[in-house]
């Protein structure tokens, strides 16, 4: 007999704790109404913990680190996917590379933040790639790559570079899936090219927290991820960033999100195939 989930409600007053909990864990504000969005996300891992109530759950989540953690992951795995919008890596192509490239600089680093299970940032190690091809020499001999994200779990999926059938399927095109990956015989399972999956490292890391650890940045990626935030908490989090981009270094964001009201920190730059900020000098 198949299992079945145990039908949860939350009352008023759990939800406020737990969306006090939740804002003040992650950043991630939630609305007025979003009481189905916990209660989807968190009655199977509440069934495994033998938890019965939300009050119960809020209570427990403030001493055990484990299931805080648990809790943290099921509430934060966002929707991802290959090239996600396409134009932030053409852009990456025709305007961004070309300027690093005339720098000559010895080294590119690039941050993709809050990068789920590292579809965006092997993304940006495969544009890479297919820019060397075409020019090659261009870009720096030293290149790396930093995702991160808050989930424990999804950063040791992102580590393996290995994806099934589905997650392949979502913004990847036929041509760049026999490039840069190999299926493994007998299994809907394709691992990424080794030279793509090396320039990329993975790491955990609260968005709320300090950046200095990560060093500078030419290019950061950060998108569709302010959208969750308070407005102070946007302020906060752009000029941290400012704050690890180097000078006149580039800032991605979503396409529904914009520096504008919350720091003066970066010009934004109208492109043909879409908008990116520029770290003012």
């Amino acid at each position: 007999m198949g299992s079945f989930l145990t039908a949860r409600q939350i009352s008023a007053n759990e939800y406020k704790d737990f969306r006090t909990f939740l804002e003040k864990a992650s950043g991630i504000v939630l609305g007025e109404n979003k009481q189905y969005l916990i209660t989807s996300r968190l009655n199977r891992l509440m069934d495994a913990e033998g938890v019965d109530r939300f009050a119960t759950l809020t209570q427990k989540i403030t001493t055990n680190k484990a299931l805080r953690d648990k809790v943290l992951d099921a509430m934060t795995t966002n929707e991802t996917s290959w090239f996600r919008d396409r134009y932030p890596f053409e852009m990456l192509k025709k305007d961004v590379f070309p300027e690093i490239a005339a720098q000559r600089a010895s080294q590119l680093k690039i941050w993709s933040a809050a990068s789920s299970t590292g579809q965006e940032a092997y993304s940006i190690s495969m544009t890479i790639q297919e820019y060397m091809m075409s020019r090659p020499g261009s870009l720096p001999s030293r290149i790396e790559i930093v995702g991160t994200d808050i989930s424990t779990s999804v950063v040791a999926d992102a580590r393996k570079g290995c994806y099934d059938g589905l997650s392949m399927a979502r913004g990847l095109s036929p041509e760049r899936k026999k490039q840069f990956f190999k299926q493994r015989p007998g299994e809907d399972v394709w691992e990424l090219r080794e030279d793509i999956r090396k320039r990329v490292v993975f790491r955990e890391l609260n968005l709320m927290s300090s950046y200095a650890l990560l060093g500078k940045f030419d290019i950061i990626f950060c998108r569709n991820v302010l959208i969750y935030f308070s407005s102070a908490l946007k302020r906060e989090i752009l000029e941290k960033i400012a704050g690890v981009l180097k000078p006149n270094g580039y800032l991605f964001l979503g396409g529904s999100e914009s520096t504008a009201n919350y720091t003066d920190r970066f010009e934004m730059i109208k492109l043909p195939a879409g908008m990116l900020y520029k770290l003012r000098s």
